[in-house]
């Protein structure tokens, strides 16, 4: 165990469940104050409750990040709770119901770009008003393997939002480097969350897909994706500018 970010404020979207809550707990295992984010309040005291219970220290703030005044506010009450905002994970992101592209409706669409890529555009464009104003800061955006990596068929909104925020993550970065704010992502394949789960698998038989279809042999694990999360939020990763790690056990090798 290191104590990387002892003293630094760290906020996390969709913070609920899955990656984010390993994110959130890896942080706050190396010294964070993390202000955990989403609209489902009880999943967020969840997260909240496990962090306090390793001796760590959270706060959780119901946000929607498609909507700006709540993605200012939620800024603001990081800044107000903890005193700043050194580290942002913009972690939010939607899956609808899988179809071909001719027939995906107009709801499903604009419900995935407006999580996918407006959240993390509006996400970005908040964290940084503050960080550039006080001494900079760095951004974790969470893209995936399907976009600019990788297509599945019957994917095509969600891999199209997911191209589109590693892209808005590399122009971000060259925009703003220079201002102190060093924007980076990390693009996950199938991870051990429901997301990676297709409607009544069983975890027998998801295993048995993850062995056949991932040159690993199995799904990535949440600590593992927040382990790389970290490592580009850190002093370590300095000269990390843009950059995108694809953690997806060789899928797109």
């Amino acid at each position: 165990m290191t104590a990387r970010f002892t003293g630094k404020t760290v906020l996390v979207t969709g913070g609920g469940t899955g990656i984010g809550r390993g994110i959130a707990l890896a942080f706050a295992r190396e010294g964070a104050s993390v202000v955990v984010a989403g609209r489902r309040e009880a999943a967020l005291r969840e997260t909240v409750d496990l962090v306090v219970a390793e001796g760590g220290r959270a706060t959780a703030v119901t946000a929607d990040v498609t909507r700006g005044e709540d993605v200012r506010a939620l800024v603001e009450a990081t800044v107000a709770r903890y005193g700043g905002l050194d580290v942002a994970v913009n972690n939010v992101g939607v899956l609808t119901t899988p179809t071909k592209v001719a027939d995906i409706t107009e709801e499903d669409w604009h419900t995935t770009l407006a999580t996918n890529l407006t959240g993390a555009w509006l996400s970005m464009k908040h964290e940084i008003a503050h960080m550039r104003e006080h001494g900079g800061g760095a951004i974790v955006n969470v893209s995936s393997n399907l976009g600019s990596h990788k297509r599945l068929a019957n994917l095509g909104a969600y891999a199209t939002s997911k191209a589109a925020v590693s892209t808005l993550t590399r122009s971000a970065a060259l925009d703003h480097i220079g201002e102190g704010v060093r924007i980076n992502a990390v693009s996950p394949g199938p991870v051990e969350t429901p997301m990676s789960s297709r409607p009544g698998e069983s975890g027998t038989d998801k295993a048995e897909r993850m062995r056949r279809e991932i040159p690993a042999g199995r799904a990535g694990t949440t600590a593992e994706i927040a382990a790389a999360v970290l490592y580009l939020a850190s002093d370590e990763a300095g000269y990390a500018v843009g950059t995108e790690l694809v953690l997806d056990g060789g899928v797109t090798a």
